[in-house]
């Protein structure tokens, strides 16, 4: 497997786990402070580290990089996706509610095709199958079913916009560093979320407010990650690695809130762990092949 593949499918890993550590700490904060308070400082935290490692020049660079437009939209959709996420968590059971928004890979890869030009071969789609298969079948939704009703379009919806918001991220991240764009996106979602936080802001402790800023720390190195992992490889590639988050969501509930996973979380964790597999054998395969 091409090394620049490669190392954009470990650096993509690493993105979700990050984004899952931060989904716990965010559960952990969300019972008792507005997502809109939690969002700011998070923002904040991470402009406040770009420009602490990047200065000056960084803040140059952003306010004449050429990807300003695609991000203010990106960062629009994953306001929109977020919001749809969370008003649909109000009345959607865990199992539902994540196998809906798992929908997302699949979405990313048939939009790769028309928006990005990429030619996804028939493995990658299986790959995207499996995984999908790994999250129904670790969510239980078989023995659930479910509906149409607004939770259930609005937690499409919110796999929807962010499958275009990744695409766009695939197609911005070719033409700018990732430290820009993620100072950039960071200070969008810092001035969204700010001219809402007159109506929602609560007084906090100063261990909420350490978890917030930590909160910032991760998504900021998660974001960076997922970035840089953009740039490395096509999203018809990176998107089945996405169910490994489902993954990591269900052990970080077992470590922090002594969830117990079924048998079934089991069964789909390899569905979804294989189809990962699928993707790097195929990967490096070809790679070889190319090279004799």
């Amino acid at each position: 497997m091409h090394k620049t593949v490669s190392s954009g499918i470990l650096l993509t890993s690493l993105a979700y786990f990050l984004f899952s550590l931060q989904d716990a700490t965010v559960k952990w904060l969300v019972t008792a402070l507005p997502v809109w308070q939690i969002l700011f400082v998070r923002s904040l935290t991470i402009v406040t580290l770009c420009l602490v490692f990047g200065g000056r020049p960084l803040l140059l660079s952003a306010r004449r990089s050429p990807v300003l437009k695609p991000l203010f939209l990106r960062s629009l959709l994953l306001l929109a996706a977020w919001l749809s996420y969370y008003n649909a968590a109000r009345d959607l059971g865990l199992a539902e509610l994540t196998t809906l928004y798992y929908a997302s890979p699949v979405i990313m890869t048939i939009l790769s095709v028309p928006i990005l030009g990429e030619k996804v071969p028939g493995y990658r789609w299986f790959a995207v199958v499996i995984g999908f298969l790994g999250v129904v079948v670790a969510c239980g939704v078989a023995a659930t079913g479910l509906k149409l009703s607004l939770p259930v379009y609005l937690a499409l919806q919110a796999a929807v916009f962010w499958a275009i918001a990744t695409v766009l991220l695939r197609k911005t991240a070719l033409h700018e560093r990732t430290p820009i764009q993620v100072a950039i996106s960071s200070a969008f979602f810092l001035l969204f979320t700010a001219i809402a936080l007159p109506f929602v802001w609560q007084p906090v402790s100063a261990l909420d407010l350490m978890l917030m800023a930590g909160t910032g720390v991760i998504a900021g190195f998660g974001q960076f990650a997922m970035f840089e992992g953009m740039r490395r490889a096509p999203v018809s590639v990176l998107a089945p690695f996405e169910y490994s988050s489902l993954v990591w969501a269900f052990a970080l509930g077992y470590l922090i809130w002594s969830d117990v996973p079924g048998s079934n979380v089991f069964a789909g964790a390899i569905l979804i762990f294989s189809a990962g597999m699928v993707i790097i054998a195929s990967e490096r395969f070809i790679g070889r092949h190319r090279v004799l």
